[in-house]
């Protein structure tokens, strides 16, 4: 058997593939959990400037969870709040990757596919690419940590449409909704997903690495210390800062070392 999740690194730029296509990149349990290594991996990668992530094909981005993978690990209760658990760890991995992480989406995305692409920072998808949560034909509702990026991208209004309503809706009104970035025709994706990711990696991976963070700690309500505001100027102290404006008075193109 083939490795379900496949990884490349260009330079600064890593590749994960979800690599199922007989089964529309679906995720066994060890998929899941394999994903989440790889992501946790290339987070400690300091030389990397940006993660994309796609699916094997041209089919599907990813189509879920391996449903026939749930008789054996996910049966019951019990094995579900297992099962769960590998997922949400695997979500948090994406969600707080040091580097900023690109969705690459064709075809079908659904159900966890859906939820990995939520946990993306950039989601870019193809004009035939398709979305939605049709998991209450299972008689399950997504767990809280499923359900938090993909109300995080959209909203509850439209959570509660997908999810009660389990329909598929088209990339154009993905766009719309604000699931995704932006829609490329089909033959432009690959050229739009480079370009993309390399101007991700031009820039100052200290300063995109900060943005992150900073983003993701004003989700949480709790008053900012007075630490992490100063945080927000430490970079000015950083070499990548000195060039950047070095360059910019030189009108010269910065060259970033990430410190």
């Amino acid at each position: 058997m083939s490795d379900p999740i496949l990884q490349t690194i260009d330079g600064p730029i890593a590749t994960v593939v979800l690599n199922n296509p007989d089964k529309m990149n679906a995720l066994t349990l060890d998929a899941w959990a394999g994903l989440g290594r790889v992501i946790a991996a290339l987070s400690e990668n300091t030389d990397l400037r940006c993660v994309v992530i796609r699916g094997a094909g041209d089919k599907a981005f990813c189509a879920g969870a391996d449903i026939a993978d749930f008789v054996e690990n996910r049966a019951d209760a019990a094995q579900a709040r297992d099962y769960g658990a590998v997922v949400a760890e695997t979500l948090n991995a994406l969600v707080g990757c040091l580097h900023p992480t690109v969705a690459v989406i064709q075809g079908a995305c659904t159900g966890g596919g859906l939820e990995i692409a939520c946990c993306c920072d950039i989601r870019i998808a193809n004009a035939s690419s398709r979305f939605g949560v049709p998991i209450n034909r299972l008689g399950h509702a997504f767990a809280y940590p499923e359900m938090a990026p993909v109300a995080a991208a959209v909203g509850r209004r439209m959570v509660l449409e997908l999810l009660l309503e389990g329909r598929i809706m088209d990339s154009d009104e993905a766009e719309r909704c604000g699931l995704v970035n932006r829609v490329v025709a089909d033959k432009d994706l690959d050229a739009e997903a480079e370009a993309t990711a390399g101007r991700i990696a031009e820039g100052a991976p200290l300063a995109n690495r900060a943005t992150k963070k900073f983003l993701n700690r004003l989700l949480d309500p709790t008053p900012l210390t007075r630490e992490e505001l100063d945080e927000a100027y430490e970079l000015c102290d950083s070499e990548d800062y000195a060039e950047g404006m070095r360059a910019f008075l030189a009108k010269e193109k910065p060259d970033f070392k990430g410190r």
